[in-house]
Formats: structure tokens, sequence, C-alpha cells
């Protein structure tokens, strides 16, 4: 397991909600993750992670995910079953 990876995820569980969260850092950590990342309609990307699936939106002016996408991507990798700590449970 990479740090990066898990530094990724602790900044998406993080409160309050971090602004600076690059997509290619998320889109590699859902890789990792085992989640199928494909693109969907204009800047919306499909996610399939653990049989759940939920949609972000890559930015538009910047790589940094809004604080909103970063709830979006907390709330769909909490329904996939993904949190910091079975992250770390798994990888011990």
């Amino acid at each position: 397991m990479s740090h990066k990876h898990r530094n990724v995820l602790q900044a998406v569980f993080h409160d309050p909600v971090s602004s600076n969260i690059q997509w290619r850092e998320v889109e590699s950590l859902l890789k990792h993750l085992g989640a199928t990342v494909e693109p969907a309609h204009g800047a919306r990307f499909r996610v399939l992670l653990n049989r759940r699936e939920f949609f972000l939106h890559h930015p538009h002016h910047s790589n940094e995910l809004s604080k909103q996408e970063v709830k979006y991507l907390r709330e769909g990798l909490a329904a996939a079953g993904v949190t910091l700590s079975s992250y770390d449970a798994e990888r011990a």
C-alpha cells in the first residue's frame, strides 16, 4: 500500500472538508481500491466500486476537487464500504 493512497483517503475523510485534493490522486486511489472509473456524460465520471455506483465531476478550471465533490466522493466510498479505518484494517 502506498502512503500516498492512504494520505489521499485520509484527506477525503478529514473534517473540515479539504479543498486541495487533486483529481489524478483520487483517480489513482480509486483504481488502487479496485474501482472502475469511466467517462460518463460531459465531465462526469462513473465509478463502480464493490458493486456500488456513484458519479464524480471532473474539475473544469483546476485539477482540484471542490468541497462538494469531496463530499460526494466521501459518500460514495462509504456506501462502497471504504473508510479510513476499514482500509487500515484491511491492509494490516
